[in-house]
């Protein structure tokens, strides 16, 4: 087997999407003892940590396929999957695209009375769910029947799987969600194509720096995880799933697993960066990954510091301290990032810079009335691009309110400067209109507080219209534990913002993490928070609050 005719080969392939990526590997019958995925849990009889060959994947793989054919699953059937493993996740995934079902994958995390909605809307065939789960749906009132738990999945004969499905390019073949901050998870379906867009633009490029060994802490019922599985099989490589994305399992995987590179979200490397990481043996990663919400530069600063790169210099290759962080941006429905920005411990262009668009995706910046924008504009995003997905999973009203001319309306604000970067500033229901020709962008005031004020290792920034026509600003800083808690840090903050965001600030307030509510993927839930602070529940009642302008 020839690594690069391969590569090239399945770019070429019209058929090949996250469909039946794993069943045309399997096909092809070469590199079947290579190992492939490996599961921080144990998978029937494989312990944990066990790197499964694609054999072996295979082979689990059609036992599910097996064990849910003689439950009934048709192709085109929905089925959700609500399960605590990524294995469970995973796998269920690659066994219902094999029949041609279509997997819905439901954060672990998501609170049951939501997910029982959720599944409702769904109008799924069934369900599997490990028994926590289960209990949980059944006690929030589910009414749709369990398939199974996927502990017996496992036990299905894969002789007996049906053939392997043969999927389309628009066919819907996954539906993921979004994570859910402003309410019910909306239901976001993928197409067979969509979601392999931007592995094949990969795979007709030359390999990648750090992608022969990938450490997944990502949500695994995230789409960002049906990529990452589907860009590991195609290139031959090795990726590790992890179930929780804590910052301290995080660490002790890298540690134990050392992988070249780590997949992640915004809250991940928040935490990671609130950890001592002179203490830990990070020198394996060479590329921070980063997808979803872009970064923030102080947790970025502190990541690049550790691992190694290689680096092409006049003198040939050379091994060098400090990583790589790939940052971007994306979401469910955008079904990839959009945009990439490499940082390293030379680089200095931060300030939510996200990059360039990548070479798919057609990007303008728009008005209300949909007009583009010139340079130094912000506008709302928006995206054409073949990863986009199919639309909202029976909401056809959302899908086509997210639609036009074209293109798809992220709800994100950007601006492009001169230098064709553009740079991100908020979301549009967090950002608030001052008067004047100003606005109050909070997560640029985030931004601008975390890169200031060294103590702080996170932010969370909440503007409130009031009936009077005023705008009311909340900072509320979580800390570094080593920092002290009771030092008055308002005339820092109110340094790191705009004068005309300061005026606005009512209080800064030093608070505790669970004080914070988070969606499933670890963001923050800023309209639960507007609408405490419109209830009275202000937090600055706190001893720790201070009052700063009326």
């Amino acid at each position: 087997m020839n690594p690069k005719n391969e590569r090239a080969e399945l770019a070429a392939d019209p058929r090949l999407g996250v469909g039946n990526v794993l069943t045309t590997l399997l096909e092809r019958g070469t590199g079947l003892d290579t190992p492939t995925l490996t599961f921080d849990t144990e998978v029937d009889g494989h312990p944990a940590w066990h790197a499964l060959t694609l054999a072996e994947l295979g082979e689990r793989v059609a036992s599910r396929a097996s064990a849910l054919h003689a439950l009934g699953v048709q192709p085109r059937d929905p089925v959700a999957v609500w399960v605590t493993d990524g294995a469970d996740q995973v796998l269920s995934y690659l066994a219902l695209t094999r029949l041609g079902a279509i997997p819905a994958l439901i954060n672990g995390r998501v609170p049951a009375e939501q997910a029982a909605e959720y599944i409702k809307r769904l109008r799924a065939v069934g369900v599997i769910a490990d028994t926590p789960h289960w209990d949980a749906l059944s006690a929030a009132g589910n009414t749709t029947e369990l398939l199974a738990d996927p502990a017996e999945l496992g036990k299905g004969d894969p002789a007996a799987a049906p053939r392997p499905y043969r999927h389309h390019g628009n066919e819907p073949v996954v539906i993921t969600h979004s994570s859910g901050t402003t309410g019910l998870p909306k239901a976001v379906t993928h197409s067979h194509h969509s979601l392999f867009a931007a592995i094949r633009h990969r795979l007709s490029l030359p390999k990648g720096q750090g992608l022969d060994r990938m450490l997944g802490a990502l949500p695994s019922a995230h789409a960002a995880t049906v990529i990452a599985v589907n860009l590991a099989l195609a290139n031959r490589a090795q990726l590790a799933v992890l179930s929780r994305q804590s910052g301290t399992h995080v660490l002790d995987s890298i540690e134990s697993w050392k992988p070249q590179s780590v997949l992640g979200f915004a809250a991940t490397w928040s935490e990671l960066a609130g950890e001592d990481l002179s203490t830990r043996d990070l020198d394996s990663v060479r590329i921070w990954w980063n997808t979803g919400d872009c970064a923030h530069e102080a947790h970025i600063r502190k990541l690049i510091a550790v691992g190694s790169r290689e680096s092409v210099t006049a003198q040939g290759r050379v091994h060098r301290p400090g990583s790589f962080f790939v940052d971007g941006l994306g979401s469910s429905e955008m079904g990839h990032s959009q945009f990439f920005i490499t940082h390293t411990p030379d680089t200095k262009r931060y300030g939510r810079c996200i990059g360039k668009p990548h070479a798919f995706s057609d990007v303008a910046v728009v008005d209300d009335d949909g007009e583009k924008l010139g340079t130094g504009q912000v506008g709302q995003l928006a995206i054409n691009a073949p990863t986009l997905s199919l639309g909202y999973w029976n909401d056809s009203v959302t899908t086509y309110r997210t639609r036009r001319d074209g293109y798809f309306l992220t709800g994100d604000l950007v601006y492009r400067d001169e230098d064709g970067y553009y740079y991100h500033v908020d979301r549009a229901v967090d950002a608030v209109d001052l008067g004047d020709g100003h606005k109050l962008y909070t997560m640029l005031c985030e931004e601008r507080v975390l890169a200031d004020c060294a103590d702080v290792l996170e932010c969370t920034v909440v503007a409130v219209p009031t009936d009077e026509g005023r705008v009311v600003t909340s900072v509320l800083l979580m800390l570094d534990p080593r920092a002290d808690q009771d030092a008055d840090r308002t005339a820092e903050v109110l340094a790191a913002l705009e004068p005309h965001v300061a005026r606005t600030v009512e209080r800064v307030v030093v608070v505790s993490p669970d004080r914070i509510p988070l969606g499933a993927t670890g963001k923050v839930r800023k309209f639960l928070l507007r609408k405490r602070f419109l209830d009275g529940e202000l937090l600055g009642k706190e001893s720790s609050a201070r009052q700063v302008a009326a």
